[in-house]
This record gives C-alpha cells, structure tokens and sequence, in this order.
C-alpha cells in the first residue's frame, strides 16, 4: 500500500467531488505527494485541509485546452517530474437530443475527453514522467451502454475509453501505463441531485439495476489505487467497471 515518495496529479480534487475527494483521501493515506487541481482555490485547499501529507494547490481550468501543455510543464519545472495522474474531473449531466446544442457538446467533450488527450500529451513527454508512470482516467459505465437522454456524456465517456487503449499502445514503449475506472451511479450528493431529477420511480428502477448496489467513492477510489500501483504493473489499456454489476445486466 506503500507510495512514499510517489508524486500524482489528481484533476476534479475539489472537497465537494466525491470521486475525487475519495481518490485524494485513499493516495494520501498511502503515502503519496499529490498536486491538487481543480477550477477553484478554495475547494482545493478545502481537500487539502482533510489530508494528512503536505500537498500542492494548482488550480486550473481545464477548458483552457491550448493551455495545457504549457501548464505542465511549468508544474514539472517547479515540482519535478510526476509518477502519475488521476484524471477525475468531469462534466455530468443530461442531454434529451431534442434540446443538443454545438456548446453543450464542448462542455461535456472538452473536460471529458479533450483534456484527457492533452493531459497524456502533456505528461508523457521526456523528463516529464518517472519510470513505471501510471495514467488513470475515470470513466463511466455510460460510456459502454447507452442510457436515455445522456447522449452527449455517454459519448464522452465512451470517447475517453478509446483513447485509453490507443495510448496504451503508444506509451508502452515510455513503460507508462493507461488505464479506466468505470463507474456507475456511486454514491454521494451527485447521485441525490441525479435521483431528485429523475423522480422516485426511475430512482428505483436505476438502483435496482445494480445488483450489488451502488459503489461508493471508497470502491473508485480503491480501483484507482490498484491501478497506480506496483499491483497492476502489467496492466494497461483497460476499462475497469466499478458498478455493483451495472453492465452485467
């Protein structure tokens, strides 16, 4: 469980993230140096205040896709080269086609999938990675089985899974292994604004769909440790489903 002296970057760290919030908890826990990002300051040291390592706030927008590049390699400059990311962040909500609009498609596909290409760009280049680099990204079980007007966050999840692959294939050679964690509905206060919009009845009937009931940020969380560390050092290129068997069903 150790990961002393390991340094990851962790996107969507803000304290009102429940994934995200999770995933910083359980890298802290285990001992590694994490930089913090996230649209907002205070969020972030919000999440830092809740940690028990000393840990790094860098606040970024994530929509400023051409400023990416340039963003990391800054924090490499200042920070050293990372061991890893967590790319958690993420746009959420329904799209009924009727009401698709081009701007909703880049707010669901610039945070989803964009920035995570341009992140694994940015990150993968010399000097700017340690030995044994680990990518993980958080997906969605949307991205592997359609569901009635989320259209537009399906696609990008599902955008994001591909990409998954391919950069796998590509970073091997650097030995930087890429990978998904696909949740379904996980517990937390994003789940009960999903659940008030839906109504009680399609609440029910989309709990029930998850035979094991739903995960919580802990089991994410957990699945994101597994694949950062020396556990799954052969393992790259894949979509682990975190989803109380969503997708069995």
């Amino acid at each position: 469980m150790d990961l002393s002296n390991k340094c990851y970057l962790v996107t969507g760290a803000a304290i009102d993230s429940d994934i995200g919030l999770a995933i910083c908890q359980k890298l802290d826990a285990c001992g590694a140096r994490l930089i913090l990002v996230g649209r907002r300051e205070q969020t972030l040291i919000d999440t830092a205040a809740t940690l028990n390592g000393q840990h790094v706030i860098a606040p970024f927008d994530l929509t400023k896709l051409d400023d990416i590049a340039p963003w990391a390699k800054n924090l490499v400059s200042e920070y050293g080269a990372i061991d890893g990311l967590v790319h958690s962040a993420s746009f959420q909500g329904y799209s009924p086609l009727r009401g698709i609009c081009a701007t909703q498609i880049h707010q669901y596909f610039d945070v989803n999938f964009s920035a995570a290409v341009l992140l694994t760009a940015a990150f993968s280049k010399a000097k700017h990675f340690n030995a044994d680099a680990s990518f993980v990204f958080i997906g969605s079980a949307a991205g592997q089985r359609g569901l009635k007007a989320r259209t537009l966050y399906a696609a990008s999840k599902a955008a994001l899974a591909s990409m998954v692959q391919s950069a796998a294939l590509e970073l091997a050679s650097k030995h930087i292994r890429v990978n998904c964690v696909a949740p379904a509905i996980v517990s937390g206060a994003k789940a009960e604004l999903q659940f008030a919009t839906l109504g009680e009845q399609q609440s029910q009937l989309l709990k029930n769909a998850h035979p094991l009931g739903l995960s919580t940020p802990l089991d994410v969380a957990n699945s994101v440790y597994f694949l950062l560390s020396d556990l799954s050092r052969n393992t790259t290129g894949i979509t682990l489903a975190v989803d109380g068997g969503f997708l069995a069903g």
